[in-house]
């Protein structure tokens, strides 16, 4: 996920599924649990209740101000817990935590099995330099797997800050979502959620590439330290005319 300064995590897309070659899901998650509650939580959670989905926030304290008035402008189909009480209710979980505290978040979650696990996070260190280099060998997506063997993580939303996701007219065209993980109907889901936003959602293949996806961040955040900033987008290559 591109950080800004206030939080940040990643995001979503859209456009025709058969376009995209992703079959309808087969796996309808009703209910999302959100752990966490920063900009990534505010800008997604009432996002995904408007499409009719049940938002349960994980938090540390569920009874905070701040809380309570997320859960509040989200609707009436949303609540807040602990994070071990929204995981367990939930088919499907978003990660929208700090990169280096995904392990201990994910490992107190309790059983994950068979859930969809969306990671949006980008693991990064900041060198003497001021540059961004690689904090893990080899990504968080494929770490959270090794962690949570029975769930289905996907990686996603980690290709643009929170900004993006409110308003992805902003970036003056489509925006692309690349997703990666081990299951075709998790990949399916996460792509509705992707279209729901406005944005397109494009399947890169298993979660082996995740650190693929998740280096970007750390070109798009050295470009911008060494006064060369750019926005990146993928963009679907037309079919051919037969």
């Amino acid at each position: 996920m591109k950080h800004s300064s206030k939080s940040v995590t990643g995001i979503a897309a859209l456009l025709l599924t058969m376009a995209l070659g992703l079959g309808p899901a087969t796996l309808s998650a009703e209910t999302i649990a959100i752990i966490g509650t920063g900009a990534v939580a505010n800008a997604l959670g009432p996002a995904f209740a408007s499409f009719g989905h049940d938002i349960v926030y994980g938090s540390r304290n569920p009874d905070r101000d701040s809380v309570t008035s997320l859960v509040a402008r989200t609707g009436a189909s949303a609540s807040a817990a602990t994070q071990a009480e929204a995981a367990a209710v939930a088919d499907a979980v978003l990660l929208a935590v700090p990169w280096n505290t995904v392990e201990a978040v994910v490992t107190n979650l309790g059983d994950l099995s068979g859930k969809i696990i969306i990671d949006p996070t980008n693991p990064r260190i900041v060198g003497d330099d001021g540059l961004r280099d690689y904090a893990v060998e080899t990504s968080n997506g494929e770490l959270i797997q090794g962690w949570a063997p029975t769930a289905r993580v996907v990686k996603a939303f980690n290709t643009m800050g929170w900004e993006t996701m409110l308003d992805p007219g902003a970036s003056g065209g489509p925006v692309t979502v690349p997703m990666v993980g081990n299951d075709d109907d998790a990949k399916a889901f996460v792509a509705e959620l992707v279209r729901g936003l406005g944005l397109e959602p494009i399947d890169l293949g298993p979660i082996r590439y995740a650190h693929a996806i998740e280096s970007l961040y750390l070109l798009w955040g050295n470009a911008a330290t060494l006064g060369n900033p750019f926005q990146y987008h993928f963009r679907r290559a037309p079919r051919p005319q037969r």
